[in-house]
């Protein structure tokens, strides 16, 4: 068996910088200027699940993602995991998609790529975490789909047997492949990257999409455009508090705390 295995990966703001993470009031997008940015963590957790399936099966692993052109960076990075390809959609048409744009764009992208076997992608983005993506995906792909998916053994060529996790136990699914795949944390641990690895990526393709590049893609579904979900308004709440200087000794400023604790209505 050859698998073709596409891997969906998102660029999101790196969690050590979330205290730089801001959101524009205007396009009430988050400020991405100046904050570094790293690869989804579930989604290396689902690059890592197909290499493994590519290294026993035979095959190639395809990495897709949807973002500025600074995201070539990333899929260098997941071609240096292991990755034989990488396909970039980048178009200002594509800015302010809500789940519902971003997964019909990605399930156009992948339905140009011919035969693809398996679909996989993490559960929720780092920054978002809606969890939607991967079953909009699957829908919009007319594949069967899982989510939060925390095992997968293959018990043939085209059959595996699936695991998902929930709050008081799992389940357990038959699964025939084309499917689609969220995987959840614990499904594997992501390898380092070696310097070999960084090397041989120089030499991988990476394709370069705008919205001409993609087959049959109707404008009134991409982006802004195509979001039926949008944000309110952003309100700032008033974290400003009053303050008063209390003078004496210990004791006396305890008594008067313990006043105005009492004057609130408190009593002990």
């Amino acid at each position: 068996m050859s698998l073709h295995i596409v891997v969906c990966l998102k660029p999101v703001p790196d969690p050590d910088c979330y205290d730089q993470v801001t959101i524009d009031p205007n396009t009430k997008r988050i400020v991405r200027e100046n904050i570094p940015m790293v690869i989804n963590a579930v989604d290396k957790v689902a690059l890592e699940e197909a290499l493994q399936l590519r290294d026993a099966f035979g095959g190639k692993v395809t990495v897709v993602t949807m973002s500025l052109p600074s995201a070539k960076k990333h899929l260098l990075e997941a071609l240096a995991m292991g990755a034989d390809e990488g396909i970039l959609l980048t178009d200002a048409s594509f800015g302010g998609a809500d789940t519902l744009a971003t997964s019909y764009t990605l399930s156009k992208t992948i339905q140009q790529l011919g035969r693809v076997d398996l679909v996989l992608l993490g559960n929720e983005s780092a920054d978002g975490a809606t969890c939607q993506v991967p079953s909009q995906l699957g829908e919009w792909l007319g594949l069967p789909h899982l989510w939060n998916v925390f095992s997968v053994e293959p018990m043939d060529e085209r059959v595996f047997l699936l695991k998902t996790k929930y709050e008081n136990g799992h389940k357990e699914w038959r699964g025939e492949l084309p499917l689609v795949l969220a995987v959840s944390r614990e499904l594997v641990k992501p390898r380092h990257i070696s310097a070999m690895g960084i090397i041989k990526a120089k030499n991988k393709p990476i394709a370069i999409l705008n919205k001409e590049g993609v087959n049959d893609l109707q404008e009134e579904c991409i982006g802004l455009v195509g979001s039926p979900t949008q944000p309110g308004e952003i309100m700032i709440p008033d974290m400003s508090r009053s303050g008063e200087r209390l003078e004496g000794s210990c004791e006396e400023m305890g008594l008067q705390i313990l006043e105005k604790i009492r004057a609130g209505g408190i009593v002990f």
